[in-house]
């Protein structure tokens, strides 16, 4: 393992550099393509000073993370499949993508659509898991370090897995810095649930997904000079769905991902709330938009919703100290 920790060190070294090599000629690109963000009108009026900033800028990360697994685990089958699932969740977010900036339709992928294509993706993945990479129908119950079978159950549970950590990375990302920040922190936390479960090549998969956030962040941090856009997003949440699965921690992702859970209980919370009574329980949904309306400054959510997630992430590993 001491060989895979080194190696690890480099792939997210390998990842930080294809990361910030890419940013120069990588935002000057989009630009000149014209995919710039568009921006909500019911959205928060600070926000309008953004509109036109690249975006699709996930290209980085996906390229960043692909590299550097490929050059410290390119023979890996789980690495193969992690990469594969992180792709199929970045093409859906780049087909939604380029149907808001390019085809100008602003709400992008209908609902339904994005479901069905999350939900293939998600089966497919379930069947690699089980059937090609040998992973079993187990999962690790935290605090208790225990392991259950969860037999044919585990594949509508794997499934609902991908498609809430997708989609709560793709509502994370309302805010300059937010959903890559709080993912460095997530991947950091995953490549230590690689080492206690044996994983090894995955810990070099989880490292190169931590350093591309990390050099992403570069770019990314207020003021924004480009956007991941869902392509970034739904592709990272593929990726850390992913390295969940492969290592069994899918129930201790809850506690570890817990920004991405709070982001998606604001949303369901308050859509729910709205429909039954007409009321809503926070000024806007996600969370991180209620505290924007009540004047908190960008930079200050940013880095309390991270420091949050470096919280969630302790709590998380401390759940499964028992396991082995």
């Amino acid at each position: 393992m001491h060989e895979y920790i080194i190696n690890a060190c480099l792939a997210a070294g390998a990842a930080i550099i294809v990361s910030l090599a890419m940013g120069p000629f990588m935002i000057p690109f989009l630009t000149r393509l014209k995919v710039g963000q568009n921006i909500r009108e019911d959205g928060p009026q600070r926000h309008f000073v953004k509109a036109g900033t690249p975006t699709m800028g996930g290209i980085i990360i996906i390229t960043a993370i692909m590299v550097a697994s490929f050059l410290f685990a390119g023979n890996s089958q789980e690495v193969l499949c992690a990469v594969l699932v992180m792709l199929a969740f970045g093409g859906v977010g780049f087909w939604d993508d380029y149907i808001k900036v390019v085809l100008k339709r602003s709400l992008g992928l209908r609902a339904r659509e994005k479901l069905l294509l999350q939900l293939s993706i998600s089966i497919i993945f379930g069947l690699l898991l089980v059937y090609y990479l040998g992973r079993g129908t187990e999962v690790i119950i935290p605090f208790l370090g225990t392991v259950i079978d969860l037999g044919y159950l585990y594949f509508p549970f794997v499934v609902l897995v991908l498609l809430a950590t997708s989609n709560g990375v793709n509502l994370t990302d309302g805010l300059d810095g937010l959903a890559s920040g709080v993912t460095f922190f997530v991947a950091l936390a995953m490549g230590i649930v690689c080492i206690m479960t044996n994983h090894a090549n995955m810990l070099i998969f989880s490292a190169a997904l931590a350093g591309a956030c990390l050099g992403f962040l570069f770019f990314n941090r207020y003021p924004a000079r480009v956007f991941m856009g869902d392509t970034g997003s739904m592709a990272i949440g593929g990726a850390v769905a992913a390295l969940a699965a492969i290592t069994k921690s899918e129930i201790a992702l809850i506690i570890i991902g817990g920004v991405y859970v709070i982001e998606t209980l604001s949303v369901i919370i308050q859509v729910i709330s709205y429909q039954t009574t007409r009321r809503r329980i926070f000024l806007m949904s996600p969370l991180h938009h209620h505290f924007e309306l009540k004047g908190w400054k960008e930079t200050k959510i940013v880095t309390r919703f991270s420091l949050m997630s470096l919280a969630f992430v302790t709590l998380g590993l401390l759940s499964l100290k028992n396991i082995g």
